[in-house]
């Protein structure tokens, strides 16, 4: 797609250093480039957009490192968050404009995997063709992971492009690392810190619409599996129905829900419901005059900041079963609790830190704002930076999270590009 000269690709008045040029036309080039590319988690385009990258890094002289990801032993880590799709191979690359020594290290993450597109009926046009559209007046992209988050991703490329370009001579380095797997668990970033990549402070340009992120509710996966007795339909009360079963297990698990919600962190006050638990995905009986024997129910477990998955998973598990403990059939055949798929801890980064405090005066020196600081009620990988890996993380990116996985999905582009001098800013600050 060629971009014509919209109003987000102009060059701002506010300049982020009159010595350091943003190539936005680029940018959004490479954007253009990223968006066509299918990177569904566990397909065989998550893997060439990663060779992609490298392959574009090397060709700008930036230090890469590739490798293949041995998944057996990844997969078998005591640690591993957990994945929920099949992968056959996946692949882990980073890019360094190194510094002189003697400063700090920046590591800006971003994951290249997207989820499927749903139901293209509910697109306007084929999900990775990207395009450019007006919404609400203001120039968009539209495509697959145009939110969620490529955008943000060649931001972070744009910016560090930007600074070699300069001649600016930095003391520490800036690492920029692209990761697949976000989507289901965490695999790419999980297998980035055991490479061991670490930085001083990380900031991964997920969709906030420029605002800061320090922290993040978690999310657990789970499964559950509810027991009934089979007979025929014309003689159903000499049987037991495991959906009839089910309801008040959803009660209590909505009752539950309510309750982990009253008192919640000042951070993720701004959030209706902090901590939800779906039932996304509910199948029972096999055949329709047979009163059904098995019901399975798969859902997401919304972790608290500060609470450790342990005990998230134990008070779900306790919840469930004292919803049993009510239900004669269900005393004496429980719900059975199951952990799968993708368990992403909470995690969260001190206000204090120079990555919250110096990219808040980069924002309002850039835009003339204050950006809200808040948490977010979604799993990411910053719990695996800032717990696993140590790493003091934000998330600051283009991008409203409400657009992220839906059809039609969209950044707009002003976002990007304030996103990218943002960044621009930040390494100067952190390595120069």
């Amino acid at each position: 797609m060629v971009h014509p000269r919209i109003g987000g690709a102009r060059e701002s008045p506010i300049m982020t250093n009159p010595a350091i040029n943003l190539d936005t036309d680029r940018l959004l080039a490479d954007l253009d480039t990223l968006l066509a590319m299918p990177s569904l988690g566990g397909t065989a385009a998550e893997v060439d957009i990663q060779r992609h990258l490298a392959r574009e890094w090397r060709s700008e002289g930036l230090l890469v490192d590739e490798w293949d990801i041995d998944l057996e032993q990844i997969t078998a880590d005591p640690e591993f968050p957990g994945m929920e799709v099949a992968r056959a191979q996946a692949v882990g690359v980073t890019a360094t404009l190194a510094g002189t020594g003697g400063g700090r290290t920046l590591l800006i993450n971003g994951h290249t995997d997207v989820v499927p597109p749903g139901d293209l009926g509910a697109w306007s046009a084929d999900p990775f063709t990207p395009r450019l559209e007006q919404r609400g007046g203001i120039d968009v992209i539209v495509g697959r992971g145009a939110c969620d988050m490529k955008a943000g991703l060649v931001a972070g490329w744009a910016a560090v492009r930007a600074i070699a370009a300069s001649g600016v001579r930095l003391r520490g380095d800036v690492i920029i690392a692209p990761v697949v797997g976000e989507e289901d668990g965490g695999l790419g970033t999980f297998a980035l810190l055991r490479h061991g990549v670490s930085a001083d402070m990380c900031i991964v340009p997920e969709p906030t619409s420029l605002d800061l992120v320090p922290a993040n509710g978690g999310a657990l996966t789970f499964r559950l599996v509810v027991r009934g007795a089979a007979t025929h339909a014309s003689r159903r009360t000499e049987g037991v129905s495991a959906i009839e079963k089910f309801i008040p297990v959803m009660h209590a698990i909505a009752a539950y829900e309510a309750e982990r919600n009253a008192d919640v962190d000042p951070l993720m006050a701004r959030w209706p419901l902090a901590y939800p638990i779906s039932i996304g995905t509910v199948h029972a009986g096999d055949w329709a005059s047979t009163v059904p024997d098995l019901l399975t129910a798969e859902g997401r477990l919304g972790v608290a900041l500060d609470e450790s998955v342990d005990d998230a998973r134990s008070r779900l598990e306790a919840a469930v079963a004292a919803a049993c403990s009510l239900d004669p059939w269900l005393h004496d055949h429980p719900v059975e609790v199951q952990w799968w798929g993708g368990q992403f801890a909470s995690g969260r980064t001190d206000l204090a830190h120079p990555v919250i405090t110096e990219l808040g005066e980069v924002h309002r020196e850039l835009t003339g704002a204050d950006p809200l600081i808040y948490g977010g009620p979604y799993g990411s990988d910053l719990r695996l930076l800032s717990g696993l890996g140590g790493i003091p993380t934000v998330q600051y990116g283009p991008g409203d999270a409400a657009r992220a996985h839906a059809p039609d999905e969209y950044v707009p582009v002003d976002e990007v590009i304030t996103c990218a001098r943002a960044l621009i800013q930040m390494i100067l600050r952190t390595c120069a």
